[in-house]
């Protein structure tokens, strides 16, 4: 059984994922700073290999990891876990899970 290694929040964000030739529009179901699952009709198969940038509420830019590889595949939703992700969106990440966190537990920290 394989155990997640990082914490994951239930943040639905807009991102667009490049997987062919073409980038789609897609929707975050859940996220966490190792991965993401998505709701997407892009046509994915695990071990692919895809493009993914988040929008990231009140950032200045798009999250844009270059490599995510697809783990699991389910109807129009798939899993993906982050490869490489450079430190400062990472940071951007953690930010985000971390503020979301906050608010599900009702503010309090």
């Amino acid at each position: 059984m394989e155990r997640r290694q990082h914490r994951r929040v239930p943040a639905q964000l807009q991102g667009f994922l490049l997987g062919n030739s073409h980038e789609i529009e897609a929707v975050t179901l859940d996220l966490s700073v190792g991965g993401a699952r998505f709701d997407c009709d892009l046509e994915v198969y695990p071990g692919k290999v895809i493009r993914v940038r988040l929008v990231i509420p009140g950032a200045e830019e798009v999250v844009s990891i270059e490599g995510a590889r697809v783990q699991w595949v389910g109807g129009d939703e798939f899993g993906v876990s982050f490869q490489n992700i450079r430190p400062d969106e990472l940071d951007e990440l953690e930010q985000l899970i971390d503020e979301f966190e906050e608010t599900e537990d009702g503010g309090h920290a």
